[in-house]
């Protein structure tokens, strides 16, 4: 029941990330696409990342609202960008608790379990966690002295979610296609990768960011020419970790 125009609410979305990913399984990657929008409730913040302000009454539990819950942008958003209220009334208890047992939760245990199901049959696993970011009122992501947007922005928590090479090879294989890219700047990586990614274990995950310029007219939402250009990219890309990760697999053995 929100009171955000819904083309406004659409630009808010990882518009066809899981299409331009789409590839993945036909490498042998399995594919795990949030059926719901992050505005309602967002699987990349933590379940206590609430924003006091949008409740109705007392959370039962601690809360720990981070800087992006402040901003509106938390668990379930208070804002939607630019500046629009999401409700015209504070949500209650029972509302969020709904939310978070009948979306997050279920997101968070299938992808747990996929991921569990990967390390025992391998015993190491690689995973990306997949978003797009807007140019639009995005200054952070625009390189001044390379006139021009940063395509893609890479975030493994300085370092702490995967292992450094896993970076360096998705990063230098996106550059080898002509796409600029930075590394934890100015999205370092969020509650998934910060909850999954634990590189000592053999548990590496990455997150990416997509510019939606790339393959999207970010006014009418409409795909651009481009968008099969960085489909054949990023499927491309996934097919090169794969051969990285069967490497890694196999030096693993030979030990």
């Amino acid at each position: 029941d929100t009171i955000v125009p819904i083309h406004v609410l659409k630009k808010a979305e990882d518009m066809h990330v899981s299409e331009l990913f789409g590839n993945g399984p036909k490498y042998g990657a399995p594919l795990l696409s949030a059926l719901f929008p992050r505005s309602f409730v967002d699987p990349n913040r933590s379940v206590s990342d609430i924003d006091r302000e949008l409740l109705m009454e007392a959370w039962p539990e601690p809360l720990h609202p981070s800087e992006k819950a402040r901003l509106g942008h938390g668990l379930i958003w208070r804002i939607c960008p630019p500046n629009h209220q999401m409700y015209d009334r504070r949500l209650s208890v029972n509302e969020v608790k709904a939310r978070i047992e009948s979306y997050w939760q279920p997101y968070h245990r299938v992808l747990e379990d996929c991921l569990d199901q990967v390390v025992m049959q391998f015993g190491m696993v690689w995973h990306l966690n997949c978003h797009s970011m807007p140019s639009s009122n995005s200054p952070s992501i625009y390189d001044a002295s390379n006139s021009r947007w940063v395509d893609f922005v890479l975030g493994d928590r300085d370092g702490t979610t995967c292992d450094h090479e896993f970076t360096t090879v998705v990063s230098s294989t996106l550059q080898e296609f002509g796409y600029r890219v930075r590394i934890n700047d100015p999205y370092k990586g969020m509650e998934i990768v910060k909850r999954f990614g634990k590189p000592v274990r053999g548990r590496n995950s990455l997150q990416i960011e997509i510019n939606r310029a790339l393959y999207i007219n970010e006014e009418t939402l409409e795909l651009t020419d481009n968008y099969k250009i960085l489909k054949t990219h990023i499927s491309q890309l996934i097919e090169i970790i794969g051969e990285y990760t069967l490497s890694c697999l196999r030096g693993k053995a030979a030990e």
